[in-house]
C-alpha cells in the first residue's frame, strides 16, 4: 500500500475521494496526504479507533490541524506496551515517496481506554466525524460487541462492509431503515480497493459536505 502504488490504482477505478484510516494512529495521513495533493485527488485525514468495548470506530477530520491534535490524544490513551513485531509485524512511519521515517514502539493493536461515549465526545470536541465501523461484522463491530445500536450516542451515518446485502441486512434490523451508511472496501491490500465504494453528490469533498448529503440537505445526495 505504498503512497504511489495507492495512487495509481485508485486512478485506475476512478476514485477520486479517499481516507487512510489506520489502526487507532494517524502518523501516515501526512504521508497519503502529501501523495494525493500532487496527484489530484482529495484526501480525508481519518483514524480507526478500537474503543474500550473493542468496538471500531471511524474517525474522519476535515481539519489537518485539528486531526493532529486529536492523535496526540489518542495515542496518549492507549496502553503503554511495546508492539510485539513478530506477531503483529513491523509499525512503520512513511513519508510519501515511502522512505521509512520511524518505527512505532508502542502496540496500536489495543483498545484505548475510552469507552464508546467517551471517544466520541473527545472526537467531536475536535471537530471529528464520527462513523461505527462496518456495523454488519461479527466482531468488532458496535452491534457485534454490544448487540444492539444504543441511543446515545445517536450516529447519522453507519459504515458497512463492501460486499453486504444492505436490503436484507435491513430486513434483520428494520430500526436501522431510517439511518444513512457509508461502503468503503476497507482494503488492507492494492487488490480489495474499489471493492466497496459510495457514490456522493457534493458541493466539495468534505466531510462537513457529506454529512448535508447524509441529512437529505438540498444539492447533495449519498448512493451507498
Amino acid at each position: 500500500m505504498a503512497p504511489d502504488d495507492l495512487i495509481a490504482r485508485l486512478k485506475e477505478l476512478e476514485i477520486n475521494w479517499f481516507a487512510i484510516t489506520d489502526h487507532n494512529s494517524m502518523a501516515n495521513c501526512p504521508a497519503y496526504h502529501a501523495a494525493a495533493k500532487t496527484a489530484g485527488l482529495e484526501f480525508s485525514w481519518g483514524v480507526e479507533l478500537q474503543t474500550a468495548e473493542e468496538i471500531h470506530l471511524l474517525v474522519y477530520f476535515d481539519d489537518c490541524g485539528a486531526a493532529l491534535s486529536f492523535d496526540q490524544q489518542l495515542y496518549a490513551a492507549l496502553p503503554s506496551l511495546p508492539n510485539d513485531p513478530d506477531f503483529f509485524g513491523d509499525q512503520v512511519v512513511i513519508d510519501e515517496n515511502c522512505n521509512i521515517i520511524r518505527m512505532e514502539q508502542k502496540a496500536l493493536s489495543n483498545s484505548t481506554l475510552w469507552d464508546l461515549s467517551e471517544a466520541v465526545s473527545i472526537a467531536s470536541a475536535h471537530g471529528g466525524y464520527c462513523v461505527p465501523a462496518h456495523i454488519d461484522a461479527g466482531a468488532n463491530s458496535i452491534l457485534g460487541q454490544l448487540g444492539f445500536m444504543p441511543q446515545e450516542p445517536d450516529f447519522e451515518l453507519l459504515g458497512i462492509t463492501a460486499r453486504l446485502d444492505l436490503s436484507a441486512f435491513l430486513d434483520q434490523h428494520p430500526e436501522l431503515r431510517h439511518r444513512a451508511f457509508l461502503r468503503c472496501s476497507d482494503a488492507h491490500y492494492l487488490a480489495d480497493l474499489g471493492s466497496g465504494t459510495t457514490r456522493l453528490k457534493l458541493e466539495r469533498a468534505s466531510l462537513a459536505e457529506l454529512f448535508k448529503a447524509v441529512r437529505g440537505e438540498p444539492r447533495t445526495q449519498i448512493i451507498v
